[in-house]
């Protein structure tokens, strides 16, 4: 294994477990539980996975599914749920902190850190304790979420491509994701807001946060980009392909968009509308989207079917 592999696979495993700390950290500042630092248990599979990713595998990750990232998301995912709720319970006492929305309000809190005056190290405790605190807990999941989908995009391309996985189809898969991340980011940060601003509505938030743990788990996969087929293969046997294995990637797109993203997300989003009479232009515009591509995935997946039938039934009628 040459050095850059092995350092693109540490480094990028580490910088997972940063964050994982980060996550747990402030769940125990905010819940003020030290019990709650159990949960860095739960980055002992990341840590025993890198070990046996770097000795058998030599860092290189695997062709459909990246471990790395998908015990990442379980390390990370339940310290930002206990966030959302704890936030959810207790929404009305963060009058007093800073929104980090203005250029102004974020040298404000920069400014926070520079106020001691002999800067002794009981100085710096207390302005980092008062930096921590000043800024308001929306700010601090949204920072979680954002560097969270940020990670999972910059892990991928650092980690050594597995087996079978060329440069061209990791780059669409970087694409992808690009696009999965920003749907996801404005649909927790933009549905969220609009249940906060509602009493009682603990329910949904459970909904919520459910389906974005499920469109997460997009994530660890890469079928949306890997032929099924191996250079091996002739024209022949592709043409004798199941529907299923010709159009793999095609299939798994419609499956993401209808039952992972899309389709679950335009059915919160109704119900934001519906139930709890929610309603203003950008909430309609994205449910707008979210049924517009669920509508367009139906029909990509009739004409594949269709595309599929017309071939096999033009070869039947060539073969004597």
């Amino acid at each position: 294994m040459s050095a850059a592999k092995f350092m693109c696979a540490v480094i990028t495993r580490a910088l997972f477990v940063l964050l994982c700390l980060l996550g747990v950290f402030r769940v125990t500042w905010v819940t003020e539980e030290p019990l709650y630092w159990l949960l860095t248990f739960l980055l002992l599979p990341l840590v025993a996975e890198m070990v046996v990713t770097l000795k058998r595998r030599k860092g290189q990750d695997y062709k459909w599914f990246s471990p790395a990232i998908f015990l990442f998301l379980s390390s990370i995912i339940p310290s930002i749920w206990i966030l959302e709720l704890h936030n959810q319970q207790h929404k009305t006492k963060d009058h007093e902190c800073k929104n980090l929305d203005s250029l102004e309000n974020l040298k404000m809190v920069i400014m926070l850190n520079q106020t001691a005056g002999n800067h002794t190290q009981q100085d710096y405790l207390q302005n980092i304790n008062h930096l921590l605190s000043s800024v308001c807990p929306n700010n601090w999941i949204l920072a979680l979420h954002q560097i969270l989908l940020i990670l999972v995009i910059v892990g991928k391309w650092l980690l050594p491509l597995g087996g079978g996985v060329t440069k061209d189809e990791l780059s669409q898969l970087l694409l992808i994701f690009v696009g999965t991340a920003a749907d996801i980011l404005e649909f927790t940060s933009e549905t969220l807001s609009d249940i906060n601003s509602r009493e009682n509505s603990p329910q949904l938030v459970y909904i919520i946060l459910a389906v974005w743990t499920w469109s997460m788990l997009q994530f660890p996969f890469q079928l949306a980009v890997v032929n099924t087929k191996s250079d091996g293969e002739g024209d022949q046997e592709d043409k004798e392909a199941s529907l299923l294995r010709r159009h793999s990637t095609d299939i798994w797109n419609v499956v993401e968009a209808l039952f992972i993203q899309d389709g679950p997300f335009l059915l919160v989003r109704l119900t934001v509308m519906t139930y709890f009479g929610v309603f203003h232009q950008m909430l309609v515009f994205f449910a707008i989207k979210n049924f517009l591509v669920v509508i367009l995935n139906l029909y990509r997946l009739v004409v594949i079917c269709l595309d599929f039938r017309l071939s096999r039934s033009s070869r039947a009628a060539i073969v004597p």
